[in-house]
């Protein structure tokens, strides 16, 4: 049995192995899991600047660039100018990549698919709705100052399975 000290190695194991399994599908569509990521995050905050997307999906704003500039040359995004900061330009999904999102969730949902295997639906559940709540608490300290002491931190338990506020993964 392991012990829960394993629990940062295992998440974050189960992550690489979840992207490298997702990749070797997305190759088919010629895009890597940033490209994926983008377009997804996109979908949900059409409008966005670069630097507000590069902060929702985690990538350094130099990097989001470049990924963009190549997304914008295949049709699958827009840089349009922001109505209120002629400087600015808001990020928009392009006609190309509404049936490009279709296969990137079907590609996601067959990946899971294949993680959750002979795990039953609701021990999948329950195990979604601790995540959740361990993304909650992690967020709700997220400024809280480091305390040598970890258990006198001070965090309010999230209860039920509603999942973090701002999240909104597809648990199929």
């Amino acid at each position: 049995m392991r012990s829960h000290r394993d629990f940062g190695y295992i998440l974050n194991d189960v992550r690489r192995r979840l992207v490298l399994r997702f990749e070797k599908r997305a190759r088919n569509l010629s895009l890597t899991m940033p490209q994926c990521r983008v377009l997804t995050t996109l979908l949900r905050n059409e409008g966005a600047s670069q630097a507000k997307l590069a902060q929702l999906v985690d990538i350094e704003p130099m990097t989001m660039v470049r990924i963009l500039d190549h997304m914008e040359k295949e049709g699958l995004i827009e840089r349009r100018v922001d109505p209120q900061d002629r400087r600015a330009r808001r990020l928009h999904l392009a006609r190309g990549a509404k049936p490009l999102l279709d296969r990137i969730w079907r590609l996601s949902d067959a990946t899971r698919s294949e993680a959750f295997t002979g795990i039953e639906r609701g021990e999948r559940d329950a195990f979604i709705a601790v995540l959740g709540r361990i993304q909650a608490n992690l967020i709700a300290i997220q400024d809280a100052p480091i305390d040598a002491s970890p258990t006198r931190a001070r965090i309010e338990p999230v209860r039920g399975n509603k999942p973090a506020a701002g999240s909104k993964a597809r648990n199929r």
